[in-house]
Formats: C-alpha cells, structure tokens, sequence
C-alpha cells in the first residue's frame, strides 16, 4: 500500500478518545541509531517556572506541566524513554499521572512525540496533534513531507487522538491553550499559548515548536517537490511568534531559549528569572538566522 494511503487510513480510524488500559509498562530501552539521544534523555528534575506551569521533561527535551484542580495538562512527552522519567517528575512535585487529562504535542519527530504513547497509557489522557502531526503519530514515524523523513528512527505509534488546528482551543478545569501553526522544521508545527497566574499576577506563556532548518542529506528547503513551500512556511511561523504576547517563553528543546541559564538565576530572582518579554522574538531572530544561513548554504 503507498505509504499516503497507508497514513490517511491510520488517519481516519482515529475516532476519538477511548478508555486506554493502565497496566505498568517495562522501563522503555534507548532509541537505537540515536547517538544523541542520551545526552537528551539525562536526568532533569522538575521545578515550578511560573504560577501553575511546571518544567516536567528531561535535560535535552522539554515537556510542561500545567496544573488545575480539575485535572492537568502534558505538552510533548520527549523520547521514548523519556516517559518514565517525565512519570516521575510529576509525581517529585506531588501530581499523579493518572491526573492529567489531556497531552498536546508540537510535532511528531520521536523526539518530542515518542513518548507520547506511553504517557496516553498511563494517564487515559487525550492526546491532541495538528492534522499533519496526527498521521506521524498514528503511524509512528513523520511522511515523505517532512525535512528529516527516513532519518529518524520509528517510535511507537499513538491510537486516539484528537486534532488540534490552528486557532483551536482546548481546556481542562480552568486552563485555556490554544493552538498556533508554526509549521517549517515539520509540516504539521504547533506552538501553544496559555495563561498562568501567581495570586493575581498572570502572565502570558509560550510553548514554541522548534524552528530550526535542519533536514535529512539531500533535502532543500529552497527546492523541494515533496514539501513544496517551507521556506514560506518558517516566516508565517516567525510572524506567528514574534506577534505573540509572550511573557515566558518555553521552546521544544529547552536550551533554544536560554531555559537553564535562567533557572539557574532563578535561585535568586525565583520566578521572575522566567519572564523575558523580548523572549519569543529573540527566539524567531536565531532561527531567522539558521535559515537565512541554510538558504544561503542551498545556492
């Protein structure tokens, strides 16, 4: 079967949230064919980065927590031997997975989705992923469209989900995100937005997907059939973030936005060490300039 076909099929059974069994899981192996994957999967431990909005991933791979009495929501769950750690870095702060009710992803590379189908497991959480994003997750590894196609290794797929578009907002008790395409390092990019408050301060947060021109040998983002308009794509997502309010910015990969030399300074300024106002558009003016690099390197 072609492999469009194979993936709109996967595509089409997805038909919304089903009960999902809880039985513990073996501790997930390394990804194979992934030298760097270990450095990314290290060890973090969680911390509270503003009001209810917590850092819950691993070193490399950023996944957030953000909390209500309701019930709570996951953004990306890393690799796939992230999950256990991302499991035990909720409960370090005092939540339980089984509280999370709904996990939205950025993109469907491994490493910030392969993850996701353990956490669903262990939480019956809905999982909610752009369109594109949906068919990489359904099958457990990203289409012919995507920059870094048959470079990544496969992951284990995602069964129920919900689509998430542009604009698209979902909640869990009082906490309202929404969704923002920024499509350009995959086809299907999401970044979310939501609000979170400390007493009666709130302030404006940012989930950025990953922005970077990177891509498998070969590929062009200047020149390619099998995603025609990339480059056209990074600079509606460029446009798209530095239009957000953004008062903390938290991207994919957490050092992209300064995440660790900030909590570091947050051992004396607390939280405030987060806010950075100019943060999104410091991020769009480096990927900016990756792409202009790579473009430039494509002539």
């Amino acid at each position: 079967m072609p492999p469009t076909l194979t993936r709109a099929l996967a595509l089409a059974l997805l038909t919304g949230h089903g009960s999902l069994a809880l039985a513990q899981a073996p501790v997930t192996p390394p990804t194979p064919g992934c030298d760097v994957c270990a450095t990314w999967n290290a060890d973090q431990a969680p911390f509270r980065i503003f009001g209810n909005t917590y850092y819950v991933g691993v070193k490399g791979l950023s996944s957030v927590l953000v909390t209500s009495p309701q019930g709570h929501v996951l953004i990306d769950g890393g690799l796939p031997e992230s999950a256990p750690k991302i499991i035990a870095n909720i409960g370090t702060l005092g939540f339980r997975i089984e509280d999370v009710k709904l996990i939205l992803n950025s993109h469907g590379h491994i490493d910030h989705a392969g993850g996701l189908a353990e956490l669903q497991r262990r939480s019956n959480a809905l999982v909610a992923a752009s369109p594109s994003a949906a068919l990489d997750l359904a099958s457990g590894e990203v289409g012919p469209d995507d920059p870094q196609y048959h470079a990544l290794p496969k992951y284990p797929p995602v069964k129920d989900m919900r689509l998430a578009r542009d604009g698209g907002r979902f909640n869990v008790g009082p906490v309202n995100l929404t969704a923002h395409a920024t499509p350009g390092h995959t086809p299907g990019g999401l970044s979310w937005t939501w609000q979170s408050c400390d007493g009666p301060r709130c302030l404006n947060m940012v989930y950025a997907d990953s922005l970077n021109a990177v891509s498998r040998p070969g590929f062009k983002f200047s020149a390619s059939s099998e995603y025609p308009n990339p480059v056209a794509d990074l600079r509606r997502s460029f446009e798209t973030l530095e239009k957000l309010p953004c008062d903390v910015l938290i991207s994919a990969h957490p050092e992209a936005s300064q995440l660790w030399e900030r909590l570091e300074a947050s051992a004396t300024a607390g939280s405030e060490a987060f806010i950075d106002p100019q943060a999104c558009r410091a991020y769009v003016a480096a990927a900016r300039t990756v792409l202009d690099a790579r473009l430039e390197q494509e002539r």
